[in-house]
């Protein structure tokens, strides 16, 4: 794009017309020149001129008819009057028919630059204003182009989506939102979020995200329910340009499908695992009748037989009681009756329980107690804590060693270690322990029978209890497992 600004001299004087030319021309301006009228009408249809300089007094077609039809068809075009002496009142009235200004003949150098410099800013000016109105212009069309396509893209989503502003009103949502809601009337926005949902803790959670949420980068993921349909929504703040909290950005998904299948899964594992149960009970029992000798004396090589199936009847029954942990774990089931607890004397007769396995294998356990208050607890839960932490004690113990149990009151808090000095686990699998169906696996602990399913379900009964549960662990060194439980208020 050329910056310079074009000026037209128009004057029937040759000396004038060179004189201009050299002047504007020395200080960056390009510069056209036309003898008459006629030649300057001409030259304005073929350059986009910026400012004309036009004599009044020229043979032929005047001054004040060049820019009279000048003015009309060109009027942003400055139009400076080249004027003598005599004739002021003349160019005086041509600025009223819309002349920018005037020169008079003959001229000073400043007193001629003055007003062309004038009306070349304000061509400047002009070009600005014209570029920003069209920057706009393009930016409001780019805009609406944005707006459109993502209505449309909200429009099309098979999930409920919600935006609400600062003051807790709908602003925008799509058809699947008022869908999943059960909403059949028309919604005008903005519209106060009660409105649209009556879930209280939805509600609450969007009034949380308003008033204290922190981190731009998390959302808050919870069920609710509506009508006979089940909803996972997933809140996040909206930010504003300044970064801070302008609003809030729902999306509702229907799960009522998968809730509805996993209650099957359930269902039927529960079926299953006491069908299977019940015939290997009898099985176990009329194995055990028979190594007790009551069917008749047996040979060395029965007897051998008899004991593997015996193990293997247990492994079956072990696997059937984890597949039924599970079912209860992901029914929400693992506490059920939470009383006030001593953790102490539960501690030792766990130890005490274990203590004969640990020495088969030349384990020693160690226990420490001290400061201890009771807490909140369902027995029958912190039981199985300890029975699959020391069980995973002793099986990943495999060359001896101790195991060492110490439980302290740390504050509002009950603070259980339960250490050894077995295989360890390597950094890259601590992250999966917890997991479902994992287990870590060692050279030395092939023959350690299990389904993984212990240590998901330590975790999902301390934090029913609202505590919480780290793990701690070296290569080749051994194995701490650290227990928070909040202590009776």
């Amino acid at each position: 794009m050329n910056d310079k600004i074009k000026i037209l001299v128009v004057d029937d004087e040759e000396k004038i017309r060179e004189g201009c030319h050299r002047i504007l021309t020395n200080r960056g301006y390009d510069v056209f020149t036309a003898e008459n009228g006629q030649a300057a009408l001409d030259l304005l249809t073929e350059e986009e001129i910026d400012i004309i300089l036009l004599d009044l007094k020229m043979p032929g077609m005047d001054g004040e008819e060049v820019l009279e039809l000048t003015h009309a068809k060109y009027p942003a075009i400055p139009v400076i009057i080249i004027t003598g002496h005599g004739i002021i009142d003349t160019a005086v009235e041509c600025m009223k028919k819309g002349a920018y200004d005037f020169i008079t003949k003959p001229f000073e150098m400043h007193q001629f630059m003055l007003p062309v410099t004038r009306a070349a800013d304000k061509r400047r000016l002009e070009q600005k204003a014209r570029q920003f109105q069209q920057e706009t212009i393009r930016n409001l069309y780019d805009l609406n182009l944005e707006k459109s396509r993502m209505k449309t893209i909200i429009n099309c989503l098979a999930n409920g989506v919600m935006v609400t502003n600062r003051n807790l009103e709908v602003v925008l949502y799509n058809p699947a939102l008022t869908r999943l809601l059960g909403i059949t009337d028309e919604i005008q926005t903005p519209v106060p979020l009660a409105r649209i949902t009556k879930d209280e803790f939805l509600l609450e959670t969007l009034k949380k995200i308003q008033s204290r949420f922190d981190s731009t980068e998390e959302f808050i993921s919870q069920e609710i329910v509506v009508e006979n349909r089940t909803l996972r929504s997933i809140s996040a703040p909206a930010l504003g340009p300044d970064g801070d909290i302008a609003g809030t950005v729902t999306v509702l998904e229907d799960i009522t499908p998968f809730k509805q299948l996993d209650q099957m899964k359930t269902d039927f594992v529960n079926m299953v695992a006491h069908e299977l149960r019940s015939p290997l009970v009898s099985i176990r029992q009329l194995v055990s009748v028979m190594l007790e000798g009551m069917c008749g004396p047996l040979e060395d090589k029965q007897r051998e037989y008899l004991t593997k199936s015996t193990k293997k009847i247990d492994g079956l029954l072990e696997l059937i009681q984890d597949l039924l942990d599970m079912a209860r774990l992901e029914a929400g089931m693992t506490v059920q009756h939470q009383v006030p607890l001593d953790l102490e004397p539960l501690i030792q007769s766990m130890i005490d329980i274990m203590d004969v396995r640990a020495k088969g294998k030349g384990i020693t356990f160690n226990c420490s107690c001290k400061n201890l208050l009771p807490v909140h607890a369902d027995q029958k839960s912190i039981e199985e804590v300890f029975d699959n932490l020391l069980s995973n004690a002793i099986n990943y113990s495999p060359d001896g060693g101790h195991i060492r149990v110490t439980a302290e009151r740390l504050g509002n808090a009950v603070e259980i270690t339960v250490s050894d000095t077995g295989v360890g686990i390597p950094p890259e699998e601590l992250p999966k322990i917890f997991d479902k169906f994992y287990r870590v696996k060692h050279p030395k602990t092939r023959e350690v029978i299990g389904t993984g399913l212990g240590l998901s379900l330590v975790q999902s009964i301390i934090e029913a209890h609202h505590g919480t549960i780290e793990v701690e662990s070296r290569e080749g060194e051994g194995t701490a497992f650290r227990i928070l439980l909040p202590v009776m208020k």
